[in-house]
């Protein structure tokens, strides 16, 4: 199934797209595509998508997920990432949050914030968790995935690496999580370590990779952030970008007002942002 949030910022309902690629309005089916919903997917699977409302006109995607309480983000999972980085590739994974706060639609404009010089792009490959998950093992860490999506890991190089303290502040601005448009059920994804990835930025590609060059797979890295922290239905995990980012560029280049930003993974959907200066 590929599951979506619609209609305006805050008051987005669930739906679901039909073989014709058409939205579905899934609301008088359940709530909202977040919480217990996740753990349990089988009421969705079993609903006649051809009964359902079809939502007309144009139609704005809010993330794909709601009620997020986690959104964690794994840095340097590429290892020629790492090194366009100047960077090792690391023992363990590299955790760091970024807030829920950032979280907006996949079309959604993107606010350059205050003060930025160094706003940098990178896309990657997003993990929902369904069914709650503490101390699981590799094995059986995918039963507790309830589906994959799109991210930008939009970040703020300067707020992120030449200013005091943590990663945390540069990637956690306001609309730096763009998440969506739809998730994606695992029985559509038939190995989350071969999904092609790719970003444009004006229209040239700057990356273009695949997640079966990733350090640290999709079932590695939830059995690992399960060993130190319970992952609850609605977290999100960003499980790192390709190289291509500005910050690797010979010079470096990065974003401005007015740049386009075009992303998309293989069976996931794709993602298209203006940015703009922030007020």
């Amino acid at each position: 199934m590929k599951l979506v949030r619609f209609g305006a910022a805050g008051a987005e309902k669930p739906g679901i797209i039909d073989n014709d690629g058409a939205v579905r309005d899934l609301s008088g089916v359940v709530g909202e595509l977040g919480g217990d919903v996740l753990t349990d997917l089988s009421s969705l699977s079993a609903t006649d998508i051809g009964a359902l409302p079809k939502v007309s006109g144009e139609v704005r995607f809010g993330p794909c997920v709601a009620g997020t309480g986690k959104l964690i983000c794994i840095g340097l999972n590429f290892s020629d990432h790492a090194a366009e980085s100047g960077m090792a590739v690391p023992s363990e994974p590299i955790i760091f949050m970024k807030a829920t706060s950032a979280i907006c639609g996949p079309n959604d404009d993107i606010l350059i914030p205050r003060g930025s010089e160094k706003t940098d792009w990178e896309v990657e490959l997003g993990v929902v968790i369904g069914k709650p998950a503490k101390y699981v093992s590799e094995a059986e860490a995918l039963d507790h995935v309830a589906g994959y999506c799109v991210c930008n890991d939009v970040s703020e190089r300067s707020f992120q690496a030449e200013r005091q303290g943590q990663w945390t502040k540069g990637k956690s601005c306001d609309t730096f999580g763009p998440i969506g448009p739809w998730l994606v059920t695992p029985d559509e994804v038939a190995d989350p370590q071969n999904l092609r990835m790719w970003l444009s930025v004006n229209g040239e590609r700057r990356q273009d990779g695949s997640t079966s060059t990733m350090v640290y797979g999709v079932a590695h890295l939830v059995s690992y952030l399960s060993q130190f922290m319970t992952l609850l239905p609605g977290d999100v995990i960003s499980t790192g970008t390709p190289p291509g980012v500005g910050l690797g560029m010979k010079p470096p280049t990065y974003l401005k007002p007015g740049d386009v930003v075009e992303l998309g993974i293989d069976g996931l959907g794709t993602q298209k942002q203006t940015f703009v200066a922030d007020a």
